[in-house]
Formats: structure tokens, C-alpha cells, sequence
């Protein structure tokens, strides 16, 4: 009786674990979001509430994402502001694919492979602007003045060396004259009115809110700052990972340009779209003069200079942001063509 007792509880036993080792197989493939009955992929996007990534709120306010992935694929968002701020969330794999300076991207991609640069999407947008009562009145003038830029090692920092290298002025960190200080672009205006700048890199729209809330004076215009209508902005950067696989690459790329059109084609219908997006996501309304303003000082496109990508290295090296100007491989636009 007692071997037949021991008996039956051993098939029991052995039953229930045939039980949960079916269970686990189970659950093992439910998670592997392979579109075969898995989850969803997630693709996370990121960006910077302003201006110069309009591309990608375009493209998101109109469903352009959404409509190119298909249902299997959650979109996440997430919005920084800063290049660092963006570029160290693509390394702990918070940013997938998105927009951003290309000054950041590069200085990351020197340390760190995984990143690329895939698409333009916007040139321009950033002007150099000189404070009451500076005493600059031309470029050559900021030689022992203060000029404030966004972040160290910003793509308007790097285009103000450029601007300096041009003007054979260099800032006081590369043995020069002029002292760069790192300041939020919306903090700008307090210091032209507090005398504490005397001029200010930056980018839309507050190069215009300096001029106009400011007192300030434009000392050189989009189309005239660092390398012009060719001075890369904001460019399509995504890791090395996410590009694996081609389908969701070549999928996000085709909403991009399908925005960068819309943009192109409509631009007022464009500055209320972004105006809309930025209120919802701040709860603080644009001026509708300063997004005019704005949009004159840019050029959206996914056409990329790579030379001009070429020379941010070169300064980014002589500065000492980055210990090679060497990118070769940064830069794929296959997708885009």
C-alpha cells in the first residue's frame, strides 16, 4: 500500500512539472516581439521641444510614425534639452532614433561606434547675437568679450569656433581670447539685460526673443554664421542596434521624409502643428511672431554636408572635446536616397 502511495505521487509530481515547464516555454516565446504572435516592438524616439527639431514633431503630430511602422510597433517619446542629455540617453538605450545637433553625435561616435548619422533635417537655425551696450558691432569685436552658448561642445558652440577661427580669433579654453559660457538658451535674454554676456550663439527662436525682448543686435545671420545655409543643425541620429534591423530603420527614415515634404510644401500649416505640439508638451504658448521669425532663419531638408560634418570634428578635436577627428563610418544616408 505505502509503495503504491509513494508511486502515485511521484507521477504526480512529475505531471506538475511537465506542467510548468510547458508554461515556461510558453511565456519564453511570448516575450520575444518576434511578429509571430510576440509582443509588440518598441521603437523610442527622441528630440528637443523646439524648433529645430520640427521634422520630428511633424512627423508625430500627423501620424507619419505610426502610419510607417504599422500596429505591431509601440511608439515612445521622449523629449531632452540638450545634445549630452540626448546622446547619453541613446547610450543607456532610453533614445533609439531621433533628432539632434550633430555636434554632440560626433563627439559621442569618437568614443563609441554605435551611433550614426542617417538624415539631415535641419540647416541653419542659429545666429550670433551681440548685447546692448557690448561694443560689438562686428565679428572681430568679440576678442576679450563673453559669449554665451547652450552647452560645451554644442553644434552652436562648435559653429561659433568655426566663426572665431574665420574672424583668427580663438576662444580662452584653445589659447584665444574670447571666453565661451555655458548657458540655457532661455536664460539668455536675463543675461544681455543683466550686462553679464556680451553676445550669444544660439539658436532659434531665441536669437529673435535677444533681438526683440533683448535689445540685442544681430551680428550674424543664419545665412552668414559659421558655414551658412550649409551649417548642419539638426541631424537623424540612431544606434547601431536599432539600424540591425532594416525594415523599422528604412520605416522610420520614410516618415521623416515624409514630413521634411509636408514641412517643405506647407510651412504655415507646419508652424501650427509645431506651436500646438510645443503648448501641449510645455503648457506654454509660442509667440507667433518669433516662429515666423524662426522659420525664415531655417532650411528643412535631409541633405547632409559631410564636409561641414568633416570640419565640426576637426574644431571638436581642437578644442579637445574629442581625442580623434577621425568619423569615418558615422555618416550612412543610405536610407535616405
Amino acid at each position: 500500500m505505502l509503495k503504491k502511495s509513494m508511486l502515485y505521487l511521484f507521477i504526480t509530481i512529475l505531471f506538475i512539472g511537465l506542467l510548468s515547464g510547458c508554461a515556461q516555454s510558453s511565456n519564453e516565446g511570448e516575450g520575444e516581439g518576434d511578429g509571430n504572435g510576440g509582443e509588440a516592438k518598441t521603437v523610442k524616439i527622441g528630440y528637443f521641444p523646439n524648433l529645430t527639431h520640427i521634422a520630428t514633431i511633424v512627423a508625430l503630430e500627423k501620424g507619419y510614425f505610426e502610419e510607417a511602422f504599422g500596429k505591431d510597433v509601440k511608439i515612445e517619446t521622449k523629449t531632452v534639452a540638450n545634445g549630452g542629455l540626448f546622446m547619453e540617453a541613446m547610450a543607456t538605450k532610453a533614445i533609439d532614433v531621433g533628432t539632434v545637433g550633430p555636434g554632440p553625435l560626433l563627439n559621442f561616435y569618437v568614443k563609441n561606434k554605435e551611433y550614426h548619422l542617417i538624415s539631415g533635417a535641419v540647416n541653419g537655425g542659429a545666429v550670433l547675437v551681440a548685447s546692448e551696450g557690448s561694443g560689438v558691432e562686428k565679428l572681430e569685436d568679440l576678442d576679450g568679450k563673453k559669449v554665451a552658448i547652450p552647452v560645451i561642445g554644442s553644434t552652436q558652440d562648435v559653429m561659433l569656433r568655426k566663426a572665431l577661427k574665420d574672424a583668427d580669433l580663438k576662444a580662452k579654453t584653445s589659447g584665444g581670447t574670447v571666453d565661451l559660457f555655458a548657458a540655457a538658451p532661455a536664460d539668455t535674454a536675463s543675461l544681455f539685460i543683466q550686462k553679464q554676456v556680451d553676445a550669444a550663439a544660439t539658436q532659434e527662436p531665441w536669437g529673435y526673443v535677444l533681438e526683440n525682448q533683448a535689445n540685442g543686435k544681430l551680428l550674424l545671420d543664419w545665412d552668414e554664421f559659421a558655414w551658412g545655409k550649409e551649417s548642419t543643425n539638426t541631424v537623424v541620429a540612431a544606434r547601431a542596434d536599432f539600424l540591425k534591423n532594416k525594415e523599422l530603420a528604412k520605416q522610420y527614415i520614410d516618415a521623416h521624409k515624409k514630413a521634411v515634404k509636408f514641412i517643405q510644401d506647407n510651412p504655415e500649416e507646419s508652424k501650427e502643428v509645431v506651436m500646438k505640439h510645443l503648448k501641449d508638451l510645455t503648457g506654454k504658448e509660442l509667440n507667433k511672431e518669433e516662429v515666423d521669425a524662426a522659420f525664415s532663419r531655417l532650411a528643412v531638408t535631409t541633405a547632409v554636408n559631410e564636409d561641414v560634418i568633416q570640419e565640426m570634428a576637426d574644431i571638436s578635436k581642437e578644442a579637445g572635446y574629442i581625442p580623434s577627428s577621425d568619423i569615418k563610418g558615422l555618416i550612412d544616408l543610405s536610407l535616405v536616397k
